[in-house]
């Protein structure tokens, strides 16, 4: 049997708890770039805190919570090297389930899980939950750093998170509101998002054989640079249209596609018809299913289309509503509307071709 001259440490398995200090302090100024008044302490706590006595104002809150990852969109990120905007990714997926029911996202906390810690890249990491809060309005109350060397290689990693948000329960939107008549108003998606990209990889990398670097024509840049555009944070805009019209539901579009998750806020009954005809999806749709000979259904069931959220409101606040978001830089049009349902339907179809 061998001898071993110095004992075993946790630095020796792998584990290096300096790095993960350092990685905190330079976390630390954009956390505060999210605080909120209502937020006390700052981070290296065991727990973040948040006044509850906020909630004073409602006659009576309903709290919300979601949780999220950004799937396989962090390879993509590994690969080229970019890291300061899957976090941006994390926020989206969580405020915007949050904001479905009205609620306004007040907090959220992120879990990093490394092979190796280098703290720039944790950083670089927390920079883009951090700035995907403010622009959600949340803040950024805590999180973990995790090192697991022999479960991931030293350049991998994934993230995810949970957010928490506020609605008043008389204001709180879903299916029962919903009515025949009421008129389908997308919103842009600014991509991919954060959904399909197993699809996504297997198409460009198995099938095709790209690499991130080729340039691409309709895109105007690289691979890469698209695949991992940043998802669009609807919270903001959502809020502020239940402040200024009427709203019955939204639907935030993610795995499963525009269909399924729009289903998911139709009540028993009734039918929501979305016509393709009023967009054109981006050139990347297209793309992944000319490259990887995707059929359209399977495309619509996984990526979103080129709407990242559905916003359901009377048909007679469809202008005021559509204004709003203009207002407000996000592009958006009347999709579809709400229908009695017939023998053979289901909750939400998509209906006519595309607009080339």
């Amino acid at each position: 049997m061998s001898e071993t001259t110095t004992g075993a440490s946790y630095a020796a398995a792998g584990v290096d708890i300096e790095a993960g200090d350092r990685a905190v302090e330079l976390m630390k100024e954009w956390v505060k770039k999210t605080r909120r008044p209502e937020v006390l302490g700052g981070i290296g706590g065991f727990a973040g805190l948040f006044d509850a006595s906020a909630l004073k104002r409602y006659e009576r809150p309903l709290l919300a919570s979601a949780t999220d990852g950004v799937g396989t969109k962090v390879d993509l990120a590994r690969k080229m090297g970019v890291y300061d905007t899957i976090g941006h990714d994390l926020v989206g997926m969580v405020v915007d389930d949050l904001v479905v029911c009205g609620a306004e996202p007040l907090f959220m906390t992120d879990y990093i899980c490394v092979g190796k810690v280098h703290p720039e890249r944790v950083a670089a990491i927390v920079k883009g939950i951090a700035e995907g809060c403010v622009l959600a309005g949340c803040a950024l109350v805590g999180g973990e750093t995790a090192e697991h060397p022999g479960l991931l290689g030293e350049d991998d990693f994934d993230v995810a998170g949970a957010g928490t948000g506020v609605v008043e329960a008389d204001r709180l939107l879903g299916a029962d509101r919903i009515r025949t008549g009421d008129t389908v108003i997308a919103m842009a998606s600014s991509g991919l998002h954060s959904n399909g990209y197993s699809l996504v990889r297997h198409v460009v990398f198995d099938r095709a054989g790209w690499s991130l670097d080729r340039q691409v024509e309709e895109f105007g840049r690289t691979l890469g640079e698209e695949l991992l555009e940043p998802t669009k944070i609807y919270s903001l805009d959502c809020l502020a249209l239940t402040r200024t019209t009427e709203v019955h539901a939204f639907s935030h579009v993610t795995g499963g596609g525009l269909a399924a998750n729009l289903a998911r806020v139709i009540p028993d009954g009734l039918h929501a018809t979305v016509d393709r005809s009023t967009w054109t999806p981006g050139a990347v749709f297209d793309l992944i299913g000319t490259a990887g000979r995707v059929e359209r259904l399977e495309l619509e069931k996984t990526l979103n289309m080129g709407v990242g959220m559905i916003a359901v409101v009377p048909a007679e606040s469809a202008d005021a509503a559509l204004t709003t978001l203009a207002d407000r830089g996000v592009d958006a049009w009347i999709a579809g509307e709400i229908t009695e349902r017939g023998e053979h339907t289901t909750g939400a179809a998509l209906t006519g071709d595309y607009r080339s």
